[in-house]
């Protein structure tokens, strides 16, 4: 990829650590310097040393970013990706019901997304983790292959060498002891069942999961639920429904009506129970640590925002120094409903500032969006002019190749973002 100029210097805020006493002012110091996006001697920096990476931070959730994670291994090893837990969908709805649990599904996606490939045994537990129980199949023959499973006689267990077979087969006969007697396994992902059984072993602690995983596959990255809270996801539409559950909200086959109007979080799936959480001392540690903040491509609302609903995570951006950036998606996201770049710029700006005063300047919450009018396909009105007059920095530059058309190409975003660092 060529190395295109940037239209004019690209401007950093930085800001002086805060103090722990309210009281004492926070000082705010402007760089102001021109680099080129991307920056192939930067980038070459962290090619040759990937472990001593910068410390990226990404809010997002599903497989959007999948291939992104990916390319960004080759870059940096410490990238911190703060998942949504609120999916209600799927083999993780099954799961939630049935312990009650957070959703584990887009953290086993990144976990993997983020995995050492070259790693001895790492196709084989790729294979597994992927395997997702046929919708049509017996379920009485399901629980058979699923004691297969746990004595190692499937062909898929026996594959991996130890010690990940003991561990995965360890995981899985916690999971079929607390299975319960009507629990379907059919459409059932192998890998949340694996993550389920860690979850329940390990008291509800999904770090301790995570950090057992992450050490046994080499995950190149920090990832982690941005709450451990087994709450749902609620929109308020600007027709005066309410609807609950992220599987409601993302659907193509029955998108909603209306636009969203506001995004809560709910006690149940079936009501709207408001429900309040907040982000613990070391996911704002993480955020304030971050070198890049990124709210990236993905399901606008169910995905990104969702991550921002916490109480907590608006504040810890807010009082980080690094530069921050949103990626809007290309193509069509059915929870964006009539929504342009500027206004969705605007919803991501309204929702940080739940948690934190009015008066906090723009450039503390968001610095940068990244487009590529030239050759992306985006669904609503690109009105460059209208987020600019907001106080956002619009990159328009290339991102989209003809191999990966119309979407944004993962390595030319990856190095597009690591040039900011």
């Amino acid at each position: 990829m060529a190395d295109p100029e940037p239209r004019a210097p690209l401007e950093l805020v930085a800001r002086a650590p805060a103090s722990d006493d309210p009281r004492t002012p926070t000082a705010l110091a402007r760089i102001t310097h021109t680099r080129r996006v991307p920056d192939s001697l930067r980038l070459a920096r962290y090619t040759r040393a990937p472990e001593l990476g910068p410390q990226v931070l990404f809010f997002s959730g599903g497989t959007a970013l999948r291939g992104t994670s990916r390319a960004l291994t080759r870059y940096t090893h410490n990238s911190v990706h703060l998942i949504t837990p609120f999916d209600s969908g799927g083999s993780s709805a099954k799961l939630r019901e049935a312990f009650p649990m957070i959703a584990v599904g887009d953290l086993r996606n990144r976990l993997m997304a983020l995995a050492d490939t070259e790693l001895q045994g790492q196709p084989e537990v790729y294979r597994l983790f992927r395997l997702r129980f046929r919708e049509r199949a017996d379920n009485a023959a399901l629980r058979e292959r699923l004691r297969d499973m746990v004595e190692g006689e499937d062909p898929l267990v026996r594959a991996i060498p130890r010690p990940l077979r003991t561990l995965i087969r360890s995981q899985l006969r916690i999971f079929c002891e607390h299975m319960p007697l009507s629990f379907d396994l059919r459409g059932a992902s192998v890998g949340n069942l694996i993550l389920a059984g860690g979850y329940i072993h390990n008291d509800r602690d999904i770090d301790a999961v995570i950090f057992l995983f992450s050490k046994l596959v080499a995950v190149r990255g920090v990832v982690r639920p941005v709450v451990n809270a087994n709450l749902h996801l609620a929109a308020e539409l600007a027709d005066g429904a309410v609807v609950v559950g992220q599987h409601n909200l993302t659907s193509k086959s029955q998108p909603i009506g209306a636009p969203i109007k506001a995004l809560r979080l709910s006690s149940t799936r079936a009501s709207l129970t408001p429900a309040r959480t907040a982000i613990d001392r070391r996911t704002q540690g993480l955020i304030g640590g971050a070198e890049l903040v990124v709210f990236p491509i993905g399901s606008f609302y169910t995905s990104v925002l969702a991550c921002l609903l916490p109480e907590g995570v608006g504040r810890a951006i807010a009082a980080s120094g690094c530069p921050k950036v949103y990626v809007p998606n290309c193509g069509r996201d059915p929870e964006q409903l009539g929504m342009s770049l500027a206004d969705s710029v605007e919803a991501l700006l309204t929702q940080l500032r739940r948690d934190v005063e009015e008066d906090v300047p723009v450039e503390r919450l968001l610095n940068f969006v990244v487009v590529d009018s030239q050759r992306g396909s985006y669904h609503g009105e690109l009105d460059i002019d209208r987020v600019e007059a907001i106080g956002v920095r619009v990159l328009d530059v290339p991102l989209v190749t003809d191999a990966s058309t119309p979407l944004l190409d993962a390595v030319r975003l990856v190095e597009l973002l690591l040039s900011l660092v």
